[in-house]
């Protein structure tokens, strides 16, 4: 059973469907849900800072049971994202139910969609990549796939790095600065790969054309299905998604920064260059996102047997409260900032 106690993370496209469902001011509910009584559950459960020995390792990698968890999110994903553009264009909203739904499905994006493309986009197999950068899609971030495995895990932790907020920014700061440079970033990691295997800029390996034209044909076929308000509803939806990612990017890395060696060079990424969190609802609704220490120490690492590092830098709260506790600037950097080890501040 405890291998099933990732089906936690399915809790948060369930209250999204009965968000959609009965509309109202339970338009909001998976709002509430995410970020009031997660981060009140976290408040509750102990940290977990227990790691699998070897055999439990090599059990834990060989069931399947934890590749279909991720592989489910796809059709709950898509299945929710057509059931929502069907309600929304065929039934008379308010505006506070139209933005209470967009916020509803934009955390199933970003969560249920960016979350778990991540973790499939660092597999090997093709079928897990693609089934990664389908659920990058509904959140207009397929360019994610190739800055954050070619571009964020070599530069992480270094001012080069889009992803890495700064000592003291705000993360309404980071969301522009993040999405705008990894959205170049990625552009410019395409076309070096292009000139390495002396290829045109109109090549079928051009990665980036192809996100392009998918993400351009996936909204207009949106339009011409759901109308405008349809249109309006997935971009907006996509939008959200993707400002959540941001989000937990900003509490991933902020602050840190790789120290410089005598030659010049950057020290490679650690365990000290990203914030932990062992908090046990994060951990299993986020499929262990939240030890992320260790993903960028190994990130070949599959989500179930990632461990806990004790030399990394320790979140006092998990990530769902972390985000909430982000949106308010204040708040973040009087608790932050006296964690941050002052040789490794950005700024």
């Amino acid at each position: 059973m405890k291998d099933l106690k990732y089906l936690a993370a399915f809790s948060i496209p369930l209250v999204a469907f009965f968000s959609v469902y009965l509309k109202g001011y339970w338009s909001y509910s998976t709002v509430i849900f995410a970020f009031v009584f997660l981060p009140i559950l976290e408040l509750i459960f102990k940290t977990d800072t227990y790691n699998l020995n070897d055999d439990e390792v090599q059990s834990n990698l060989k069931k399947k049971v934890f590749d279909w968890l991720l592989y489910l999110n796809l059709p709950i994903v898509f299945g929710l994202l057509v059931y929502s553009l069907i309600e929304v264009t065929t039934t008379p909203l308010a505006t506070y139910e139209f933005i209470g739904l967009v916020l509803s499905v934009g955390i199933v994006l970003g969560v249920n969609g960016i979350n778990v493309a991540h973790e499939l986009g660092h597999r090997q197999a093709s079928k897990e990549r693609f089934i990664g950068k389908a659920l990058l899609l509904p959140s207009h971030y397929m360019h994610f796939y190739i800055e954050h495995n070619f571009g964020h895990h070599l530069h992480a932790a270094t001012k080069e790095d889009p992803a890495t907020a700064r000592y003291n920014q705000s993360v309404y700061s980071f969301w522009l600065t993040s999405s705008v440079r990894q959205y170049i970033s990625a552009w410019n990691i395409q076309k070096r790969l292009l000139r390495d295997y002396n290829l045109p800029f109109f090549s079928k390996n051009n990665d980036m054309l192809w996100y392009s034209l998918i993400q351009l044909t996936y909204l207009l076929a949106v339009l011409l299905i759901f109308g405008v308000t349809g249109l309006l509803f997935a971009f907006l939806a996509g939008v959200v998604g993707f400002l959540l990612l941001e989000t937990v990017n900003y509490i991933e890395h902020y602050g840190l920064l790789r120290l410089k060696t005598k030659s010049g060079r950057y020290e490679r990424v650690r365990e000290i260059h990203s914030w932990n969190s062992n908090h046990i609802i994060g951990r299993i609704v986020l499929y262990e996102l939240t030890r992320h220490s260790d993903h960028h120490f190994k990130s070949s690492k599959k989500y179930q047997v990632l461990d806990c590092h004790e030399d990394s830098p320790q979140m006092p709260y998990g990530y769902p409260t972390s985000m909430v506790m982000s949106l308010l600037p204040p708040l973040w950097f009087s608790i932050m900032n006296k964690r941050v080890p002052k040789k490794m501040i950005t700024s």
